[in-house]
């Protein structure tokens, strides 16, 4: 089969006599100028040099005047692409929906949840006494009405345990770094308390209350000359916070043995009894556990060796545990928590071929969300394991959210690519799931879309599932403009997701195509740990055969193939068009990683080093600068068009990644097709960016692509046609 699609993709590619052509021109001697500036480097006896370490610095006014330049040119360019103006029309008019709920807690008989509301740009903290009678429901937390000037979003939220109270964390311009603020549920009010440092990208944050909702356990940051300069945003520990008292004098209470780059995550149980901190060693999926229990005494559960990646507080005094120790797939242990010794732990959910994502715990059971090579199912069992059937979902769907409540039933989302996301009930009682008021309404309809699973081989030999999201009607004549996207990395599964741009994209003939490949965990951590490290090239070569199956079976051609990524996923586009760039004709690449061999050196960096490796390291070194994109760019290689993306506050990729390599390639490329760089001073890496910033972006892209793709836009019902 591979080697009947290679020959298929060569002959396609051997006709290409030119890539089209486009509606604004471009020509590499108008780009803003980018000296060269030699700096040379060895690893491990190789000498590499770098002509634009100079733009990795933005405090030099040089760099600033070049990005100002980029920018400018970028936005003069896509400014004349005449389709955006009705292409942002039309993603305004889809994204004027019904609001979309997600980040459910429940306490008591009260439910707080995010609300996003278009056209409100930032989602809202709400709080309703039932998923079925949204009526109760008033808001919290408004941050547009409370910061109109300057663009802030909730980061992450948490009710005390009665809840009268909850904390929220805030932050500005997209740049996740937040403040805690406490809010009074009853009037809405906020109280004087403003915690500082407690949330930071990639660490993140987190908060439990304590019993009586007099203070709360915080994720905390070094403040002041605890660890100045660079280690400022490392070292996350667990302090304590007595509300009405300054956060000078808030306490210690655990982390300082935590590794440099620990992230923090907090459960209680319903009584403040017992606090669980989850404690992950970076992003490499390594988890450590700490229990404090009711003398205020902590325990260690499980070490980073032991292979625990989850674990959650049990109704009925018990911990319990996933754990992928001889069990990539995942099994779930159990222990009490009077006496947490793992050794002692009793297997209640034993391994099976089913891969195990996450799992909750309700009153009385057990809900295990499984992932089926991307999609999800949901298994329940009672508390002592025994199986009590499955929760129905649709086909082809993810379940993001699951909230056991005090009734004993379970709120859980359910969505398709096709199908927007909407909250169901589930009775234990009956096996019987209800839809909830809690659903979105959507003038996207996708009923003459349909999803399609295929499969293609990879370069090893190894089978690859893709979702195909195209139009009933389809004809595989090699002509239709496809955008391929994939990820990758860190375990992440690339589960059925819906969103409302994707109807424009269908509408226009377009088909979307989203791609499983190694290093996510779609078939467990054996999946995962076969695209990280050393064997990161596998996703790269999952994603090109995905590609040349796409080309092989008629759904397109190279000059019709499009491809999108963003971060992780954008050290993807940045490998695929490098080491393969006659297949594709337009790239999107967003907040990417591009010099494989500098990433460590930044804040964010430094806790991708379980997921990619350091330079540090000869083997890991040699496997990442045999993918790096940056060192890659050969001169006079025709590249495809390509737009960069990325945020000015983003904490998680530094920006310089993206600058650089727009400079390199715009000096390398001889296929005169644009190379742009476009950057939001307002945003991050893209958690928290306000909507209409992200309509606007998405309209450039959008447009930029139907333009390079040679696709008229049409109005809707119309479909789209050649130039």
């Amino acid at each position: 089969m591979r080697s009947a699609i290679l020959i298929a993709v060569a002959a396609t590619i051997a006709g290409l006599s030119t890539w089209g052509t486009s509606e604004a021109k471009t020509s590499a001697k108008h780009y803003p100028a980018a000296p060269k500036k030699p700096v040379t480097d060895e690893y491990h006896g190789v000498k590499i040099t770098d002509d634009y370490r100079w733009l990795e610095d933005l405090d030099d006014p040089a760099t600033k005047k070049w990005l100002d330049a980029e920018n400018a040119y970028s936005r003069a360019y896509l400014g004349k692409l005449t389709a955006r103006r009705s292409i942002l029309a039309r993603l305004t008019q889809l994204y004027t929906r019904g609001p979309k709920y997600f980040g459910l807690t429940a306490r008591g008989d009260l439910l707080f949840a995010m609300k996003d509301q278009p056209p409100k740009n930032h989602a809202m903290l709400v709080v309703m006494r039932s998923p079925g009678d949204p009526v109760t429901e008033r808001v919290l937390v408004d941050t547009d009405a409370l910061y109109p000037q300057v663009p802030t979003a909730i980061d992450w939220y948490s009710p005390s345990l009665d809840g009268r109270l909850v904390a929220v964390s805030l932050s500005e311009r997209g740049s996740e770094d937040g403040s805690v603020h406490v809010f009074d549920v009853a009037t809405g009010k906020r109280i004087p308390d403003v915690v500082p440092r407690a949330q930071y990208p990639t660490g993140g944050g987190d908060l439990a209350w304590n019993k009586d909702g007099t203070g709360f356990y915080y994720t905390r940051y070094p403040q002041g000359n605890e660890r100045p300069g660079e280690d400022a945003n490392f070292y996350q520990q667990v302090y304590f916070h007595r509300l009405g008292t300054p956060p000078g004098r808030d306490t210690y209470v655990i982390g300082r043995e935590f590794p440099k780059i620990a992230e923090i995550a907090f459960e209680t149980t319903d009584d403040g009894a017992y606090l669980l901190a989850s404690v992950a060693n970076g992003d490499g999926g390594e988890f450590a556990h700490y229990l404090r229990g009711p003398e205020d005494t902590w325990t260690q559960v499980t070490r980073f060796s032991d292979k625990v990646v989850a674990a959650s507080l049990g109704k009925d005094g018990r911990l319990y545990l996933l754990s992928r120790d001889n069990a990539p797939r995942g099994e779930i242990l159990t222990l009490p928590l009077s006496d947490p010794v793992l050794a002692r732990a009793e297997t209640i959910v034993p391994a099976s071929t089913a891969v195990i994502d996450y799992f909750e715990i309700g009153a009385t059971g057990l809900y295990v969300v499984d992932v089926v090579g991307g999609p999800n199912e949901v298994r329940v069992f009672d508390l002592a394991g025994r199986a009590a059937g499955q929760i129905p979902i649709h086909p082809v769907s993810a379940v993001r959210d699951l909230e056991p409540l005090a009734s004993g039933g379970v709120l859980y989302s359910n969505q398709t690519y096709i199908e927007p996301v909407a909250y169901y009930l589930y009775d234990p009682a009956t096996g019987v799931s209800t839809k909830t008021a809690l659903a979105v309404t959507t003038s996207a309809d996708f009923s003459d879309t349909e999803v399609v699973r295929e499969f293609a081989v990879s370069k090893d030999g190894t089978t690859v599932p893709m979702n195909i999201i195209r139009r009933k009607t389809i004809k595989l004549t090699g002509q239709n403009p496809v955008l391929l996207t994939g990820y990758g990395g860190y375990g992440v599964t690339e589960s059925p997701g819906f969103d409302d741009w994707l109807r424009l994209w269908v509408e226009q003939g377009g088909v979307w195509v989203t791609t499983n490949i190694r290093g996510g965990g779609e078939y467990g951590e054996e999946w995962h740990q076969a695209g990280n490290l050393t064997r990161k090239q596998n996703v790269f070569d999952d994603f090109v055969a995905c590609a040349q199956f796409l080309i092989a079976t008629g759904y397109t051609s190279p000059a019709k193939l499009a491809i999108e990524g963003g971060s992780n996923g954008g050290l993807l586009m940045g490998a695929a068009f490098t080491q393969h760039p006659e297949l594709f004709r337009v790239v999107l690449s967003h907040v990417g990683i591009y010099d494989a061999l500098r990433t460590e050196l930044s804040d964010n960096g430094e806790f991708n080093v379980t997921e990619f490796g350091t330079v540090q390291d000869p083997d890991q070194f040699a496997a990442l600068y045999a993918y790096s994109p940056y060192h890659h760019v050969k001169d006079g290689e025709k590249y495809p068009a390509i737009l960069f993306t990325g945020g000015d506050t983003d904490a998680r990729v530094e920006p310089m990644q993206s600058r650089k390599m727009t400079a390199r390639l715009q000096v390398a490329t001889a296929s005169k097709l644009p190379v742009l760089l476009r950057t939001n001073p307002n945003a991050g890496h893209g958690i928290g960016t306000a909507l209409e910033y992200q309509l606007s972006d998405r309209a450039d892209e959008l447009a930029f692509l139907l333009d390079q793709l040679g696709m008229k836009y049409r109005p809707p019902g119309k479909t789209s046609t050649k130039k």
